[in-house]
C-alpha cells in the first residue's frame, strides 16, 4: 500500500487537504506501527519517491504563508494537514538518519521560520505547535545534520555579518545564533507557564522535550552557553508554576524531567536538597505500580541520574 498512497501525494496539491491529511497519516502510522526490518523498507519506499518529498516541503512552506486563525484551539483541515505533515518528515529525519537511508531529493526549509513559528506563535492550534517541536527536536537531536534536509536562510546572516564577525559563541552554535537561543528558551518557558494553565498536558509534554534537547545541543556545543539556560533563575518560577497548577505533587512527568534537567547540569540555584528529598519522599509512598506509564518512565530517570 506505500506505493500506492505515497505516489498518490505525490499527485496532489497542498490544497488537497481532504486527500493529503489521512494519506499522510497513513504514511506516519506506516512508520511507526511496523517492525524494525519492515521500517527500514518503508523508509526506503518514501524517500525514493522525489514528487512526494517535493509535495511534503510545500506542504511545510505552507505554515509560514496561513493567516493566524481566529480560533487557535480548533483545528482546520488546512492545520491538520500541516501537522501531518511536520510529523511525517520528522519521522523521516529520524529514520533516515538511523537506517542511513538513500535520499533521492532534498526538503529545503528556512531555521528561521521554524524558530519563530515557536517563538512568535501567532494563535497557532496546539497540534501544530506539538508538531512543529517534534521537527525541532529531531534536528537538534541530530545536530542539524541530514542528508534528507538542508537549512536555507543562513548565508543572508552570514553576509550581514561580514562586516562585523560573528562571536566565538555564535559559530560555536551554529546555524543557530546565541538570541535566537535565548529568544526560544523564553518562549518554552511562556509557553509551560500558559499551557499549565490550561491543562494542556500534550504541549507541556512536547515543550519539556523541546527544552531537553535544546540543552543537549548546546552542551555538546557550548558548555558555558548550556549551563548558563540551565541555572536561569526563570526555571526556579517554572516549578512553583508547575506545582501549584493544581497538582501539587512532585511525581508529575514534567516536574520530574524538569528536576533531572537541571540535576544534569547541576543548577543548584534551581532545584535543591530539599527539593529533591520531597521527591523521594512521595516516590517511597507511592505505589510504584499504580503509577502512570510517563511518570514511572521520569521517575526512573529521574532516580538514574540522582
Amino acid at each position: 500500500l506505500l506505493f500506492p498512497v505515497s505516489n498518490l501525494c505525490g499527485r496532489c496539491r497542498p490544497r488537497d487537504s481532504d486527500l493529503l491529511q489521512p494519506s499522510l497519516n497513513f504514511l506516519y502510522w506506516s512508520l511507526h506501527q511496523t517492525t524494525p526490518s519492515s521500517q527500514q523498507r518503508a523508509v526506503a519506499v518514501l524517500l525514493s519517491n522525489v514528487s512526494l518529498l517535493e509535495l511534503l516541503q510545500k506542504v511545510l512552506e505552507c505554515t509560514w504563508l496561513r493567516s493566524p486563525a481566529s480560533e487557535p484551539a480548533r483545528l482546520s483541515p488546512e492545520d491538520a494537514l500541516l501537522c501531518s505533515g511536520w510529523l511525517l518528515v520528522a519521522s523521516l529525519l529520524l529514520y533516515q538518519h538511523r537506517y542511513n537511508t538513500e535520499v533521492h531529493q532534498i526538503i529545503s526549509l528556512d531555521l528561521r521560520e521554524v524558530l519563530n513559528a515557536i517563538i512568535f506563535r501567532k494563535k497557532k492550534p496546539i497540534l501544530l505547535l506539538v508538531s512543529i517541536m517534534q521537527f525541532l527536536r529531531t534536528l537538534l537531536q541530530q545536530n542539524f545534520s541530514s542528508s534528507l534536509l538542508v537549512l536555507v536562510g543562513q548565508n543572508t546572516a552570514q553576509g550581514a555579518m561580514q562586516a562585523q564577525p560573528p562571536s566565538l559563541q555564535d559559530a560555536a552554535l551554529y546555524p543557530l545564533a546565541t538570541q535566537q537561543v535565548f529568544s526560544l528558551v523564553a518562549s518554552l518557558q511562556n509557553l509551560l507557564v500558559h499551557i499549565q494553565l490550561q491543562k494542556e498536558i500534550l504541549l507541556s509534554q512536547a515543550v519539556v522535550a523541546c527544552l531537553e534537547s535544546l540543552v543537549e545541543y548546546l552542551h555538546a556545543k557550548n558548555q558555558d552557553v548550556a549551563l548558563h539556560v540551565a541555572s536561569q533563575p526563570w526555571h526556579r518560577f517554572l516549578l512553583f508554576a508547575l506545582l501549584n497548577g493544581g497538582q501539587k505533587s512532585f511525581l508529575q512527568p514534567e516536574v520530574l524531567r524538569l528536576m533531572t534537567l537541571f540535576l544534569r547540569y547541576q543548577s543548584s540555584n534551581i532545584i535543591s536538597q530539599k527539593e529533591i528529598s520531597q521527591i523521594l519522599q512521595e516516590a517511597a509512598e507511592a505505589n510504584i505500580a499504580e503509577l502512570p506509564e510517563a511518570t514511572s518512565r521520569a521517575l526512573h530517570l529521574f532516580l538514574w541520574q540522582v
